[in-house]
């Protein structure tokens, strides 16, 4: 096959930040990307529909001309959100999800919720309204191993959450194990998983083999390899409960490049060569289109795009820059490590 032809995708697991960094990276997703769900991690965070409603402005301020592109934004929950805001931004069609950041678990989230219990109040109005949860799905508490946090998070807090709330629509984002992936299959209803680019391409050896790799750090942590040969399957397998959700996290590289570097991973301007590549190995093309396109739609009730876009396959690799230039400073491009031969006409 030398060229594909599909609905054109959505992300539904994006940073785009703010300022001069969302002006220097909105261009690579409105590109491609009809849709977005927006993280709210910013700083401050996106915690009222007011907050979502300026966010949203930014961003569309932001598109480059001629590009259509809709931002599906979302609130950060704390354990103080008031669920009558939360439920006047599902109503008023603002507002497509809500996202649970577990305190200090990834970049920004350290105003994120502790106490599960505080907040119950939110949670239980978004079942009743039928707004979705989105979580990072991982434990902070010290004592946990950090390739374990997915797991202890799954047995811990949402497996209870969900025998408790059952009509809580809950997407489990980046996924990144095997047993996050037997998780989502062993649900009959109300629970799916993004995946991310990057984690069906690196493991754990990419980040420490021959020396500190940050530009392959982030949060969830890529994982032995058994769980990338997991999350593989799921992808290309068809199954309606899995789609792509980038995670696509900017950083300037002296954030990166340093004692303590920033968690995050910049995919936006290659993801659909990098997928196109992934879902070739797999000989699962005739797939690309469902992770991509029609799973998460589906899965947030709206319509799939009508317009398309065409993959081709070119015999010379594509070549994509090494690092993009902001406003805010230089941002490195996610490196996949092979040739890239797959391009959006």
């Amino acid at each position: 096959m030398s060229s594909l032809t599909i609905r054109r995708p959505d992300d539904w697991h994006l940073h785009l930040r703010d300022g001069a960094m969302l002006e220097g990276v909105i261009g690579d997703t409105s590109r491609h990307f009809a849709r977005a769900i927006i993280m709210p991690n910013l700083v401050p965070p996106v915690v009222t529909t007011d907050d979502a409603r300026a966010y949203r402005e930014r961003i569309l301020k932001a598109v480059p001309q001629g590009d259509r592109f809709e931002p599906l934004m979302t609130l950060y929950l704390t354990e103080h959100t008031n669920p009558d805001d939360v439920e006047e931004g599902k109503r008023s069609g603002l507002i497509t999800a809500v996202k649970l950041y577990p305190a200090g678990a990834t970049t920004n989230s350290h105003g994120g919720v502790r106490d599960m219990e505080k907040a119950m109040p939110v949670l239980e109005r978004m079942a009743k309204v039928g707004l979705p949860l989105c979580v990072h799905g991982e434990v902070t508490t010290p004592e946990v191993d950090i390739f374990d946090r997915e797991k202890v998070f799954i047995d811990t807090v949402l497996d209870p959450l969900r025998k408790r709330l059952p009509e809580l629509k809950v997407t489990m984002e980046h996924v990144t194990t095997e047993d996050g992936i037997q998780y989502i299959r062993s649900a009959d209803r109300n629970l799916a998983g993004s995946i991310t680019t990057h984690h069906l391409i690196i493991n754990r050896n990419d980040i420490l083999v021959g020396g500190i790799q940050p530009h392959y750090y982030c949060l969830p942590v890529a994982k032995r390899e058994n769980h990338r040969q997991a999350l593989r399957k799921a992808a290309v397998s068809g199954d309606a409960r899995f789609f792509l959700g980038t995670d696509s996290a900017p950083h300037v590289d002296p954030s990166k490049e340093c004692a303590c570097g920033c968690a995050g991973i910049y995919t936006s301007i290659n993801t659909m060569s990098c997928l196109a590549h992934v879902f070739e190995q797999e000989n699962a093309l005739d797939k690309l289109e469902a992770f991509t396109s029609l799973n998460g739609p589906a899965w947030y009730g709206l319509p799939a795009n009508e317009e398309t876009i065409t993959l081709v396959k070119r015999t010379e690799p594509v070549e994509f820059p090494g690092k993009i230039f902001t406003g805010a400073g230089p941002v490195t491009v996610f490196n996949p490590k092979f040739p890239l031969h797959w391009d959006v006409a």
